[in-house]
């Protein structure tokens, strides 16, 4: 009888069969934790993982920027707020805000998986969402397209029927809201 463990993953896997590859996403979030993981030890002094706070995790993103590939054009720049600009200029590379996000998710995501406490999670902390908040608004008015946070639809109140039911035995009625048309 095959007894089963727990992969990487948290699925049960019998024992004698090869794990399933991990996912595009798994496989991120392995390479960014060890990629940041070597910048904390090439640090000097090194830094471990269990000292690490908000500055150390800015420092890194900011190092990132250096690998980056979305131009963000700097204040005196005549592309400065075009979306489209029509030349060449000797603005830098950066690291795109959303690349930058994704890449926080994960690491957040790592520390825990690999030991950390949620409430300890220096990833989480909000000097680095002002520091993502900034990127985002900087290279939003670089471009000259501003950032609008994507707002949830509602469902319009054009249609709503709204149905009263009784529950039997405890005299006790609720209502729902349907969008079917009313009869």
């Amino acid at each position: 009888m095959a007894t089963s463990t727990r992969n990487t993953r948290g699925k049960e896997v019998a024992e004698g069969s090869s794990p399933q590859p991990l996912s595009r996403y798994e496989s991120q979030k392995r390479r960014d934790w060890n990629t940041f993981c070597q910048y904390l030890r090439n640090q000097r002094p090194p830094v471990h993982i269990s000292q690490c706070n908000t500055n150390n995790i800015l420092d890194f993103l900011r190092y990132l920027d250096q690998f980056g590939k979305t131009k963000v054009h700097l204040q005196g720049c005549v592309f400065f707020g075009q979306p489209d600009p029509s030349g060449q200029c000797n603005c830098p590379l950066r690291q795109a805000w959303g690349s930058l996000d994704a890449l926080i998710g994960r690491l957040r995501a790592a520390y825990e998986e690999n030991g950390g406490l949620p409430e300890r999670n220096p990833f989480a902390g909000g000097g680095i969402r002002v520091y993502l908040r900034e990127v985002r608004d900087s290279q939003a008015k670089a471009r000259g397209v501003p950032y609008k946070k994507k707002k949830k639809r509602r469902n319009p109140a054009k249609g709503t029927a709204t149905v009263t039911a009784t529950h039997a035995g405890t005299g006790t009625s609720s209502s729902t809201t349907s969008n079917l048309p009313t009869a």
